[in-house]
Protein backbone atom coordinates (compact mmCIF):
# COMPACT_ATOMS: atom_id res chain seq x y z
CA UNK A 1 0.00 0.00 0.00
CA UNK A 2 1.72 3.51 -0.75
CA UNK A 3 1.56 6.36 0.99
CA UNK A 4 -1.57 7.98 -0.15
CA UNK A 5 -3.32 5.47 0.57
CA UNK A 6 -2.06 4.71 4.15
CA UNK A 7 -3.06 8.69 4.94
CA UNK A 8 -6.70 8.03 3.03
CA UNK A 9 -7.21 4.80 5.68
CA UNK A 10 -5.93 6.99 8.75
CA UNK A 11 -8.41 9.53 7.49
CA UNK A 12 -11.29 6.94 7.77
CA UNK A 13 -10.22 5.68 10.53
CA UNK A 14 -10.40 8.79 12.10
CA UNK A 15 -14.48 9.55 9.96
CA UNK A 16 -15.75 6.70 11.58
CA UNK A 17 -14.33 6.80 14.94
CA UNK A 18 -16.50 10.38 14.58
CA UNK A 19 -19.40 8.52 13.20
CA UNK A 20 -19.91 5.43 15.34
CA UNK A 21 -21.20 5.71 18.86
CA UNK A 22 -19.81 2.41 19.97
CA UNK A 23 -16.28 0.30 20.25
CA UNK A 24 -17.96 -2.55 18.25
CA UNK A 25 -19.39 -0.07 15.43
CA UNK A 26 -16.44 0.78 15.08
CA UNK A 27 -14.87 -2.01 15.00
CA UNK A 28 -17.30 -3.61 12.34
CA UNK A 29 -16.43 -0.80 9.97
CA UNK A 30 -12.92 -1.62 10.41
CA UNK A 31 -13.21 -5.22 9.33
CA UNK A 32 -15.66 -4.99 6.55
CA UNK A 33 -13.15 -2.35 4.51
CA UNK A 34 -10.20 -4.94 5.38
CA UNK A 35 -12.24 -7.20 3.48
CA UNK A 36 -12.91 -4.88 0.64
CA UNK A 37 -9.61 -4.32 0.14
CA UNK A 38 -8.21 -7.83 0.51
CA UNK A 39 -8.13 -11.32 -0.53
CA UNK A 40 -10.14 -12.08 2.62
CA UNK A 41 -14.39 -13.26 2.49
CA UNK A 42 -14.31 -12.70 6.40
CA UNK A 43 -12.55 -11.52 9.79
CA UNK A 44 -13.33 -12.12 13.57
CA UNK A 45 -12.03 -9.38 15.97
CA UNK A 46 -11.09 -11.41 19.19
CA UNK A 47 -9.81 -9.45 22.61
CA UNK A 48 -8.91 -11.46 25.55
CA UNK A 49 -10.57 -10.29 28.91
CA UNK A 50 -10.28 -11.59 32.32
CA UNK A 51 -7.94 -14.38 30.68
CA UNK A 52 -10.55 -15.44 28.39
CA UNK A 53 -10.84 -14.79 24.49
CA UNK A 54 -14.28 -13.51 23.11
CA UNK A 55 -15.42 -12.53 19.66
CA UNK A 56 -16.52 -8.87 19.34
CA UNK A 57 -17.39 -8.46 15.84
CA UNK A 58 -17.33 -10.54 12.61
CA UNK A 59 -18.08 -10.69 9.24
CA UNK A 60 -18.48 -13.34 6.30
CA UNK A 61 -20.74 -15.62 8.12
CA UNK A 62 -18.44 -18.25 9.46
CA UNK A 63 -15.53 -16.28 12.02
CA UNK A 64 -18.21 -17.18 15.29
CA UNK A 65 -17.65 -20.96 14.18
CA UNK A 66 -14.46 -20.59 13.39
CA UNK A 67 -13.43 -18.28 16.38
CA UNK A 68 -15.56 -20.99 18.89
CA UNK A 69 -13.58 -23.93 17.71
CA UNK A 70 -10.45 -22.41 18.38
CA UNK A 71 -11.37 -21.59 22.01
CA UNK A 72 -12.63 -24.88 22.43
CA UNK A 73 -9.33 -26.75 22.24
CA UNK A 74 -7.53 -23.46 23.42
CA UNK A 75 -5.40 -23.31 20.62
CA UNK A 76 -5.56 -22.38 16.54
CA UNK A 77 -4.09 -19.57 14.56
CA UNK A 78 -5.93 -16.39 16.06
CA UNK A 79 -4.90 -17.17 19.58
CA UNK A 80 -1.61 -17.98 18.53
CA UNK A 81 -1.27 -14.96 17.29
CA UNK A 82 -2.70 -13.09 20.31
CA UNK A 83 -0.61 -15.14 22.78
CA UNK A 84 3.12 -14.68 20.86
CA UNK A 85 2.30 -11.38 19.12
CA UNK A 86 3.51 -12.71 15.75
CA UNK A 87 1.44 -13.07 12.47
CA UNK A 88 0.58 -16.23 12.17
CA UNK A 89 0.14 -17.13 8.02
CA UNK A 90 -1.97 -20.38 6.70
CA UNK A 91 -1.44 -20.86 3.02
CA UNK A 92 -3.56 -23.93 2.97
CA UNK A 93 -5.65 -25.30 5.90
CA UNK A 94 -5.37 -29.19 4.07
CA UNK A 95 -1.48 -29.30 4.21
CA UNK A 96 -1.60 -27.74 7.96
CA UNK A 97 -0.56 -30.13 10.81
CA UNK A 98 -0.62 -27.57 13.33
CA UNK A 99 -3.30 -27.08 16.25
CA UNK A 100 -5.27 -30.47 16.21
CA UNK A 101 -8.25 -30.65 14.26
CA UNK A 102 -8.75 -27.32 13.71
CA UNK A 103 -7.54 -27.23 10.20
CA UNK A 104 -9.98 -29.74 9.01
CA UNK A 105 -12.63 -28.01 10.49
CA UNK A 106 -11.92 -24.79 8.78
CA UNK A 107 -11.60 -26.86 5.43
CA UNK A 108 -14.94 -28.66 6.34
CA UNK A 109 -16.77 -25.13 5.94
CA UNK A 110 -15.14 -23.89 2.79
CA UNK A 111 -11.73 -22.14 4.40
CA UNK A 112 -8.54 -22.79 2.83
CA UNK A 113 -6.53 -20.21 3.88
CA UNK A 114 -6.05 -17.75 6.68
CA UNK A 115 -3.86 -15.11 7.84
CA UNK A 116 -4.12 -14.05 12.18
CA UNK A 117 -2.78 -10.50 13.01
CA UNK A 118 -2.53 -9.50 16.65
CA UNK A 119 -3.50 -6.15 17.69
CA UNK A 120 -0.81 -3.93 18.84
CA UNK A 121 -0.69 -4.23 22.53
CA UNK A 122 -1.01 -0.35 23.57
CA UNK A 123 -3.25 -1.30 26.74
CA UNK A 124 -3.74 -4.23 28.85
CA UNK A 125 -5.86 -5.59 26.27
CA UNK A 126 -5.01 -8.21 23.96
CA UNK A 127 -6.04 -9.30 20.98
CA UNK A 128 -6.11 -10.56 16.90
CA UNK A 129 -7.78 -10.18 13.87
CA UNK A 130 -8.55 -13.62 11.98
CA UNK A 131 -8.96 -13.33 8.27
CA UNK A 132 -9.81 -16.16 5.95
CA UNK A 133 -10.41 -17.22 2.60
CA UNK A 134 -11.64 -20.11 0.52
CA UNK A 135 -9.19 -20.01 -1.67
CA UNK A 136 -5.66 -21.45 -0.74
CA UNK A 137 -2.47 -19.41 -0.74
CA UNK A 138 -4.96 -16.23 -0.87
CA UNK A 139 -2.85 -13.50 1.06
CA UNK A 140 -0.04 -12.48 -0.68
CA UNK A 141 3.01 -9.81 1.00
CA UNK A 142 0.37 -6.77 0.10
CA UNK A 143 -2.87 -8.02 1.33
CA UNK A 144 -0.03 -9.46 4.63
CA UNK A 145 0.39 -5.88 5.15
CA UNK A 146 -2.91 -4.18 4.57
CA UNK A 147 -4.09 -5.94 7.11
CA UNK A 148 -1.46 -5.64 9.71
CA UNK A 149 -2.17 -1.86 9.28
CA UNK A 150 -5.92 -2.61 10.03
CA UNK A 151 -5.10 -4.37 13.50
CA UNK A 152 -2.68 -1.57 13.97
CA UNK A 153 -6.08 0.56 13.81
CA UNK A 154 -8.25 -1.52 15.72
CA UNK A 155 -5.60 -1.69 18.41
CA UNK A 156 -5.50 2.41 18.26
CA UNK A 157 -9.09 2.75 18.93
CA UNK A 158 -9.23 0.15 21.51
CA UNK A 159 -6.47 1.71 23.92
CA UNK A 160 -8.50 4.89 22.86
CA UNK A 161 -12.11 3.70 24.14
CA UNK A 162 -9.98 1.96 27.46
CA UNK A 163 -8.00 5.64 27.66
CA UNK A 164 -11.96 7.13 27.90
CA UNK A 165 -13.45 4.11 29.87
CA UNK A 166 -10.15 5.06 32.82
CA UNK A 167 -10.76 8.32 32.53
CA UNK A 168 -15.11 8.27 33.44
CA UNK A 169 -13.90 5.84 36.16
CA UNK A 170 -11.36 8.31 37.11
CA UNK A 171 -13.90 11.14 37.44
CA UNK A 172 -16.00 8.88 39.56
CA UNK A 173 -13.47 7.76 41.86
CA UNK A 174 -12.73 11.51 42.28
CA UNK A 175 -16.32 12.45 42.79
CA UNK A 176 -16.65 9.91 45.56
CA UNK A 177 -13.54 10.93 47.22
CA UNK A 178 -14.70 14.59 47.43
CA UNK A 179 -17.92 13.71 48.86
CA UNK A 180 -16.22 11.41 50.81
CA UNK A 181 -14.42 14.81 52.20
CA UNK A 182 -16.93 16.61 52.23
CA UNK A 183 -19.02 14.66 54.63
CA UNK A 184 -15.86 13.82 57.15
CA UNK A 185 -15.34 18.04 57.06
CA UNK A 186 -18.88 18.49 57.87
CA UNK A 187 -18.96 16.15 60.93
CA UNK A 188 -15.60 17.26 62.38
CA UNK A 189 -17.04 20.40 62.38
CA UNK A 190 -20.15 19.29 63.95
CA UNK A 191 -18.23 17.88 66.67
CA UNK A 192 -16.31 20.47 66.99
CA UNK A 193 -19.04 22.58 67.94
CA UNK A 194 -20.76 19.97 70.59
CA UNK A 195 -17.40 19.28 72.15
CA UNK A 196 -15.24 22.64 72.32
CA UNK A 197 -12.74 20.94 71.10
CA UNK A 198 -9.81 21.35 68.20
CA UNK A 199 -10.20 19.74 64.44
CA UNK A 200 -7.77 16.93 65.41
CA UNK A 201 -9.81 15.56 69.08
CA UNK A 202 -12.66 15.65 67.08
CA UNK A 203 -11.21 13.86 64.05
CA UNK A 204 -9.80 11.50 66.79
CA UNK A 205 -13.63 11.10 68.23
CA UNK A 206 -15.07 10.16 64.83
CA UNK A 207 -12.14 7.79 64.60
CA UNK A 208 -12.74 6.18 67.38
CA UNK A 209 -16.21 5.78 66.78
CA UNK A 210 -15.59 4.29 63.55
CA UNK A 211 -13.57 1.51 65.44
CA UNK A 212 -15.73 0.71 68.01
CA UNK A 213 -18.83 0.24 65.21
CA UNK A 214 -17.18 -1.42 62.80
CA UNK A 215 -17.87 1.03 60.03
CA UNK A 216 -16.49 3.31 57.72
CA UNK A 217 -15.18 6.63 58.42
CA UNK A 218 -17.21 8.31 56.09
CA UNK A 219 -20.25 6.01 57.54
CA UNK A 220 -19.71 6.55 60.56
CA UNK A 221 -20.03 10.99 59.42
CA UNK A 222 -22.91 10.16 57.46
CA UNK A 223 -24.73 8.73 60.86
CA UNK A 224 -23.91 11.55 62.84
CA UNK A 225 -25.16 14.24 59.84
CA UNK A 226 -27.93 12.37 59.65
CA UNK A 227 -28.76 12.31 63.61
CA UNK A 228 -28.31 15.79 63.71
CA UNK A 229 -30.27 17.41 60.93
CA UNK A 230 -33.05 14.51 60.51
CA UNK A 231 -32.08 13.76 57.12
CA UNK A 232 -29.35 11.84 54.86
CA UNK A 233 -26.74 15.22 54.11
CA UNK A 234 -27.78 15.86 50.43
CA UNK A 235 -25.21 14.76 47.60
CA UNK A 236 -22.55 17.01 46.28
CA UNK A 237 -23.53 17.60 42.27
CA UNK A 238 -21.32 15.86 39.93
CA UNK A 239 -18.01 16.91 38.75
CA UNK A 240 -18.74 19.01 35.24
CA UNK A 241 -15.79 19.42 32.62
CA UNK A 242 -15.42 23.32 31.85
CA UNK A 243 -17.44 24.69 28.68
Amino acid sequence: MNRPDQERRALDMIDWLLETDTLRDFLQHLVAEAVAVSAADGCGVTVQRSGRPLTVVSTGGVADKLDEKQYGQDDGPCLQALRTGEIVHVPDMLEEDRWAAYPRFAASLGVRSALSVPIPVRSHTAGALNFYAGDPDAFTADDRHTLALSAAQAGGAIALAQRLADAEEFTRDLQSALASRRMIDQAIGVVMQQRQCAEEEALGLLRSLSQQTNLKLHDVCTRVLTEIAGRPPTPQPPLRPRS
